[in-house]
């Protein structure tokens, strides 16, 4: 019975877990703690390590896992931009689930955004202290508006296809264009001076960082929307506040932000928030944030926890694992090799 650590542990992580593992003959020991070169050691005696996507898996955190006699770091999240993975070939082997809702993400950005426009959390503030006006909470028709899509993997095709039954018309940009989908794909010059909403959709990469500057902002539309459940890091903070402040973005919808590690999914309610650029976006009236909340439906949760014991299982019974990263591009789904056997 392989027996894996599972860092940075929350309450509604166990039920599914506990559940595979105990189906599938996987022992998880449960850490609060994020994997980091402080926590490295408490995987010691362990087979695997279980992370999230705040937990740091540097070199160092590679090095001390292998040493350790840990053989396989198992994602349970799609995004693996805080793995080494490149270094991690030959020591120890990366799983991560590609898919585990795409329409958890795809729901939640298009809540964010119909929040945002019709004004509908300023409404509910209101509306429990008894105040009834409609002033200030005018917002616009979704249908006949052009929304720009960044990435078109499951997850963004899955949010075109809900922007297209609200009767938008959708552009996308992918350096990765999904044959056959019928997506109109324009470059992203196109794409910001034409969309009135933007959604971020895609990976976090030396490519895809800070997509979104101070010279793609003033490319845009006036008062454009932009929305981003991906990674914090394909915005650059200091542009987007200016954009905000200049009036040239109209609204943001942030369910991720550059430096999230040390304050999202944890209760910072009774303390001073030290990030001040964070606590400025909030501020703003119209910025709205939540915390890397997008995957968290019931489905999505049972999804990752399956995806990711079935890895497990696989990887120690010898197999040859589906979702296992590739250590030369990263990404898994453009991988041009055979998978026949492992990669060492």
């Amino acid at each position: 019975m392989p027996t894996v650590a599972f860092y940075d542990t929350k309450p509604y992580d166990k039920p599914s877990f506990e559940k595979y593992g105990e189906e599938s003959g996987v022992s998880f020991r449960f850490f609060d703690a994020k994997l980091n070169g402080d926590t490295a050691e408490l995987a010691r005696g362990c087979d695997a390590v279980c992370v999230f996507v705040n937990d740091t898996v540097d070199a160092a955190v590679i090095d001390t896992l292998a040493a350790a006699g840990v053989k396989l770091v198992a994602l349970r999240s799609a995004g693996y931009n805080n793995v080494d993975v490149r270094h991690a070939y030959g020591r120890i082997h990366v799983v991560h689930v590609p898919a585990y809702s795409p329409y958890a993400v795809a729901e939640h950005a298009m809540a964010l955004l119909l929040t945002s426009v019709r004004r509908i959390h300023k409404a509910y503030i209101r509306t429990r202290d008894f105040n009834f006006s409609l002033n200030g909470l005018t917002g616009f028709d979704l249908h006949g508006k052009c929304v720009g899509v960044i990435g078109t993997g499951k997850i963004g095709r899955v949010f075109i296809d809900i922007c297209r039954g609200f009767g938008m018309r959708v552009i996308a940009y992918d350096p990765y264009p999904a044959p056959d989908s019928g997506i109109d794909y324009v470059d992203l010059d196109t794409l910001f001076a034409q969309s009135d909403v933007i959604s971020l959709h895609c990976p976090l990469t030396e490519q895809s960082r800070h997509v979104i500057d101070a010279a793609a902002v003033e490319k845009m539309k006036k008062g454009v929307v932009l929305l981003n459940t991906s990674r914090g890091g394909l915005i650059d903070d200091e542009a987007l506040l200016e954009g905000i402040k200049s009036r040239k973005i109209g609204a943001a919808c942030l369910d991720v932000y550059d430096e999230e590690a040390d304050v999202f999914f944890e209760d910072r309610s009774g303390h001073i928030l030290d990030d001040d650029m964070l606590s400025r976006l909030i501020s703003m009236p119209n910025v709205i944030v939540t915390s890397h909340q997008a995957f968290l439906t019931e489905e999505a949760l049972d999804n990752i926890a399956q995806t990711t014991v079935d890895s497990i299982r696989t990887f120690f019974e010898g197999g040859v694992c589906e979702h296992e990263l590739c250590y030369r591009c990263g990404r898994m789904e453009d991988c041009k090799k055979e998978r026949t056997r492992r990669c060492f």
